[in-house]
């Protein structure tokens, strides 16, 4: 499980590639992030659960499947890019985000990137079958952070972002037509669809 709150950036430093299979390589943000990190340990990147294949200094792998290439942003990512990362939460951590599952249901596209002095304000575009999941003043998962809607119009919606949200994650140089993953709120997702199968059940 993870909290949604991004703990800073990797730069990726390597890739594999192989037919639907992807090795990438990253540079923990610092030592001491890495303290305790073992083979077999979970890591969000970009909000997507991956798994440590492999430890060399202050390098770390992971493998990515063809489904995770398929659903995520993961994918498209080139060499000196960055990731947001979260190592998995553990009994006792304080949950300042919202609960996430790390696994992505598809990806968003931006749209407009509103600046102001103190201020970020992002607009996103979401496939319909996810959208219906998406409220205002809901949760949403966004390349791993925990973020609140802002509004909701038609199949955009948008996110309002802080200072310490643009120092600490990829949030801070997003640029419109981006690609990034998408976490619905599961609570959401369970409500949104026993409405939906109760009223299907109604007779009219």
């Amino acid at each position: 499980m993870f909290t949604g709150i991004v703990q800073g950036t990797a730069e990726l430093v390597a890739i594999e590639e192989l037919p639907n299979f992807r090795t990438h390589v990253i540079r923990m943000p610092s030592l001491a992030w890495g303290e305790g990190l073992a083979l077999g340990a979970s890591v969000a990147h970009n909000g997507c659960c991956l798994t440590v294949t492999r430890i060399e200094g202050d390098r770390v792998s992971f493998d990515l499947m063809q489904e995770t290439l398929r659903l995520t942003n993961l994918g498209q990512l080139q060499l000196g890019e960055k990731v947001n990362v979260e190592r998995a939460a553990r009994f006792g951590d304080e949950i300042g985000g919202h609960a996430m599952s790390g696994h992505i249901m598809g990806t968003a596209e931006v749209i407009s990137v509103i600046g102001t002095p103190n201020n970020r304000q992002v607009w996103y575009r979401l496939a319909p079958t996810l959208m219906k999941y998406v409220l205002t003043k809901g949760y949403i998962g966004i390349d791993g952070i925990s973020l609140t809607v802002g509004e909701v119009r038609g199949n955009e919606f948008c996110v309002n972002l802080i200072p310490e949200t643009l120092t600490r994650t990829n949030l801070g140089w997003v640029q419109v037509g981006w690609r990034t993953n998408i976490e619905i709120d599961p609570q959401t997702q369970a409500i949104v669809d026993t409405v939906e199968r109760v009223l299907a059940q109604r007779p009219f």
